[in-house]
């Protein structure tokens, strides 16, 4: 009873032609397994008889494929003889009494017209009847092809992942993968991987498996745009950016394939392999469909997951190549630039010395005395001049080092006593800032290894950087020997680093903008510097810094002497200690303080702001002196005092060190013009720019920048911020006076032409309010926007009532139609004469 078609089937059936008879005569074992096996959802075939004859439910139907129906009451051994020598020792096995279990095996059946791979998960079951005999047999199927292919073409997959991934090169990719499809062939009966050329009008062959290397021959290039049997569709793929699938392979390959099974794939796959984020396609992977395998969308979708998993790796390798080209680019810019350095270091030090000796010379020369302000001015060109040689001999130093080129002379040193007498030399600068220098180098126990010109300039530079950043506190230093290594702290109290900058401190060229310090001025090696000596010594630096704190850096130098070159190791008396750059490094410190204009400056006009705290009063403004006050803000001390000495002969200054300075002194008293360095403390000039121009009483005063940055988008950039002029540094000393002359002029030109214009307009209001005629301001929309007593007087309105109307509002009906086109011609710049009939307040 029941049993769905297959039951009906089985009902329909003339089994007296069987081995079984009719229905009738069967054994109640057999109807009561017939019975169950139709009841279940399951798939069941019952094996029967010594004729082995098959009966199974609507589940099994699906697994007999086209064998159905003929398949129905078959010898079962008839029916599956191609899947015999996977079953068949198992069926026999049921049959003499044991239980036989089968997971997941690979059967290959021609259920569909072809040979196609299966796998299932099956048991034999003795069936005993009536006398105890084992009478047939209980046969459970599970198919299991769908799960395994898919854990199959996971694998190959994740296969292909991991054999690509450490792939560095576009090539590289596509030789792993045709290494990796070789080791899947099951899915993958022949894979063709096709590079494409640059040009785009060819592929060439890169990678292939399962076609014999003779085939490959005339495989090896294919033309897009032709067409042939040998050649695949690749034009057509690149274009579609899709897949395409060819079904004439044979023909395009011939009979030149490796496969496990005796047929030939007849069915391929071209896929484009594109990069993510690529506009263009890299390459093309043709795949070949196994002859034993039905081209469905899981088929399919594993050929596309594999032509993603190639692009994904090309496009990483690609990622790799051009990496590595901008590391090779930034070495050889690298090289380029420290070779640079090199050269120009050494070119500049030759006409550095030429000035520098005549300057020394003609300072120090006893037999002529120079006039007081011919001394200073050759006193400001040889301190800057040290200062010029200084920033050379850096870059040659560092240039050195980068290039393996640097020398040392490492010599046991007492560094505790060495470190006590350099440190020693800010004291006086401390003093004049009103810092506390504390230093502390007890007697080392025994010499370090140094080398002590390097050893002095990693010393000068941590000081001067402290001092540089230090308004208030203390200055630490301080050394102490440990086991293994000698170490140097240099303790500040700071304005400290904030912690996304501290990572970089130590990059060359790396410098914190608007950070709070005595002056801008740098080169910002200092500290790439201090961190390549110290590596010399086999040591190490570190920072550690709190923000309104301070911050303290760390040394270690390394006890001994077996981690340095034995060449480079001499021997010296540890009492012998030069510091002969001591000198120029703490006298530009020096520079840094207000107190460094010892001199009034010439022409000023305002008591000296806050920050120049220390330096005497400047003279006052003289009684009928009316130049126009110039207001200089720089924070280099020498370039202040130049400035004003260009200037005061025709102009009023005063001159500030640092960006707050001047707004407040502009604020004091308002100056006719502002002479501004871009980079300066606390307030650099284009915040300034800012804060002058949205003061209302100064917001008109013409400012011109100075700056160090020259060229054409740094003029740009200073007049977009709202400068009225730009000036790059160096300059001359005529085109500076020109500038500021001009510019003065153009602002008093300014303000007379605004006084005019507003005597101009107060005169007008005057006609326009005493005049006996009416006269209205409106606008092209018919607005009120004036009208003067007359006219109020004439229409019965207040004026404030004429303000909250329109012309519409007091005509009579009809008029705005007709005078509105006048109006608009008015607009237009026509002078329109015409009559409106108004209506007055009273109605009349």
């Amino acid at each position: 009873m029941g049993g769905g078609e297959m039951g009906r089937l089985i009902r329909s059936m003339d089994w007296s032609e069987t081995l079984l008879g009719p229905v009738a005569g069967w054994p109640q074992s057999l109807r009561t397994t017939v019975s169950i096996c139709l009841a279940s959802d399951l798939p069941i075939c019952v094996i029967w008889g010594p004729g082995r004859v098959q009966i199974y439910n609507d589940a099994y139907r699906v697994i007999c494929g086209d064998k159905h129906p003929r398949s129905m009451g078959q010898n079962f051994a008839d029916c599956w003889q191609e899947a015999w020598p996977v079953i068949g020792e198992a069926h026999d096995a049921a049959f003499a009494g044991s239980t036989a279990f089968l997971e997941a095996q690979q059967i290959f059946l021609q259920r569909h017209g072809y040979v196609e791979e299966c796998f299932f998960t099956f048991s034999f079951s003795p069936i005993r009847d009536e006398a105890g005999r084992v009478g047939g047999l209980f046969h459970p199927v599970i198919e299991m092809t769908t799960q395994m292919l898919g854990e199959r073409r996971t694998r190959a997959l994740r296969d292909l992942a991991a054999h690509t991934s450490n792939a560095k090169a576009v090539s590289e990719v596509l030789s792993f993968s045709a290494q990796t499809f070789a080791e899947h062939d099951l899915d993958l009966p022949f894979v063709l991987l096709y590079a494409l050329d640059p040009d785009g009008d060819q592929a060439r062959l890169v990678g292939a498996t399962g076609i014999q290397a003779e085939a490959l021959v005339k495989l090896e290039t294919v033309g897009l745009e032709q067409g042939g049997p040998a050649l695949w569709p690749l034009g057509e793929v690149l274009r579609s950016g899709a897949a395409v699938q060819v079904d004439d392979v044979g023909q395009r390959v011939g009979p030149a394939f490796l496969c496990r099974y005796p047929e030939a794939p007849n069915a391929a796959v071209v896929l484009p392999i594109t990069p993510p984020g690529a506009g263009r396609t890299a390459a093309f992977l043709i795949a070949g469909v196994s002859p034993r395998l039905p081209m469905n969308e899981a088929y399919r979708g594993f050929y596309d997951l594999l032509a993603s998993s190639v692009a994904t790796a090309v496009a990483n390798a690609r990622a790799y190549e051009d990496e590595r080209r901008r590391v090779k680019a930034l070495a050889e810019l690298d090289r380029a630039k420290t070779a640079f350095f090199s050269n120009v270091s050494h070119e500049f030090r030759t006409p550095l010395t030429l000035m520098l000796g005549p300057l020394e010379d003609a300072l120090d020369g006893s037999s002529e005395a120079l006039p007081p302000l011919q001394r200073e001015r050759l006193e400001v060109v040889f301190r800057n001049g040290l200062r010029l040689q200084r920033l050379v001999n850096s870059l040659l130093d560092f240039s050195r080092i980068e290039a393996g080129r640097a020398h040392a002379a490492y010599q046991p040193t007492d560094l505790a006593r060495f470190t006590a007498d350099l440190a020693s030399n800010f004291r006086s600068a401390c003093q004049k800032a009103g810092l506390a220098l504390r230093v502390e180098c007890p007697p080392s126990g025994e010499p370090v290894f140094v080398d002590r010109a390097m050893w002095e300039k990693i010393v000068l530079n941590l000081l001067s950087n402290a001092f540089k950043f230090t308004f208030e506190g203390e200055i630490a230093v301080s050394m102490q020997q440990t086991d293994h290594a000698a170490e140097l702290r240099v303790r500040d109290t700071g304005t400290g680093i904030a912690a996304e900058h501290l990572p970089r401190i130590f990059e060359r060229f790396h410098r914190i903008e608007n950070a709070r310090g005595r002056t801008h001025e740098g080169s910002g090696i200092g500290l790439a510097l201090v961190q390549e000596l110290v590596k010399q010594h086999g040591g190490s630096i570190t920072a550690d810094s709190d923000v309104g704190r301070g911050t303290t850096f760390t040394v270690s130098i390394p006890l001994g002497s077996d981690h340095l070159p034995r060449d480079q190791i001499g021997s010296a008396h540890p009492s012998s200690q030069p510091t002969t750059g001591a000198g120029p490094v703490v006298e530009e410190a020096l520079r840094w303080l207000p107190s460094a204009e010892d001199e009034p400056v010439l022409g000023s006009a305002l008591p000296p702001s806050s920050s120049e705290a220390g330096s005497p009063l400047l003279s006052p403004r003289q009684p009928g002196d009316d130049r126009p006050l110039v207001l200089v803000a720089d924070d280099n001390a020498d370039l202040r005092r130049y400035v004003v000495r260009l200037l005061s002969p025709r102009f009023r200054t005063h001159a500030v060190p640092d960006g707050e300075a001047a707004l407040a002194a502009a604020r004091a008293q308002t100056p006719d013009l502002v002479l501004a360095d871009v980079m300066m403390p606390r307030l650099d000039g284009f915040k300034l720019l800012q804060a002058l121009r949205s003061d209302p009483r100064t917001t008109n005063v013409p400012v011109i920048m100075l700056s160090a940055r020259a060229g054409e988008e740094s003029r740009v950039e200073g007049m977009e911020e709202g400068a009225d002029d730009y000036l790059a540094k160096p300059f001359s000393a005529k085109v500076l006076l020109a500038r500021v002359t001009a510019h003065l002029q153009m602002a008093r030109m300014r303000r007379e032409a605004n006084e005019a214009l507003r005597a101009s307009e107060a005169h007008h209001r005057v006609l326009f309010e005493q005049t006996a005629d009416g006269i209205v301001l409106a606008d092209a929309s018919g607005r009120y926007v004036d009208v003067n007593a007359a006219a109020c007087k004439m229409l019965g309105y207040s004026r404030e009532e004429m303000l909250a109307r329109t012309i519409p509002d007091v005509l009579v009906p009809d008029e705005w139609s007709r005078i509105a086109p006048e109006i608009a011609r008015c607009a237009d710049g026509q002078v329109m004469r015409s009559e409106w009939r108004f209506r007055r307040k009273d109605g009349s």
